[in-house]
């Protein structure tokens, strides 16, 4: 099965995403990864709050595994990629991680499980099936 091809997100650390040592606080990494799988699927023309609103799906991560390889620091800049890798009938995986812009050093690097879960219930649901052809498409 193909999937869609690798899709970069740029990102810069500012003050507020450091801790006391001056490096990116842990759970940051998150939020960047986060972006970059939102701003995927809008770049494809999915706009997180319209599946909300017209689908009645949101998409909850329901699994991450990530491993930390060396520190940002404040002011740098960031590449974040994102790929799928699975698309089940009501989960999305992706392999997602990032980089220092300059030198391409890789930072850090993790798997999310993201599910498809209806807005109303917040109960597991099918991915819909116009989302899934056209993420096997790409």
């Amino acid at each position: 099965m193909s999937f869609v091809g690798e899709f970069h997100w740029p990102i810069r650390v500012y003050y507020e995403d450091t801790d006391a040592g001056g490096v990116v606080y842990y759970a940051n990494y998150l939020k960047f990864m986060e972006r970059a799988r939102s701003e995927m699927l809008r770049q494809r023309g999915w706009e997180l709050d319209r599946l909300a609103q017209e689908e009645g799906i949101l998409f909850a991560v329901s699994r991450v595994t990530i491993e930390y390889r060396q520190p940002a620091r404040f002011n740098d800049a960031l590449i974040v990629s994102s790929q799928i890798t699975r698309l089940a009938r009501a989960s999305i995986d992706f392999q997602q991680a990032i980089y220092r812009s300059q030198s391409g050093e890789l930072l850090c690097e993790g798997q999310v499980r993201v599910a498809c879960v209806s807005a109303a219930q917040f109960k597991p649901c099918p991915i819909p099936k116009h989302i899934r052809e056209a993420i096997l498409e790409r």
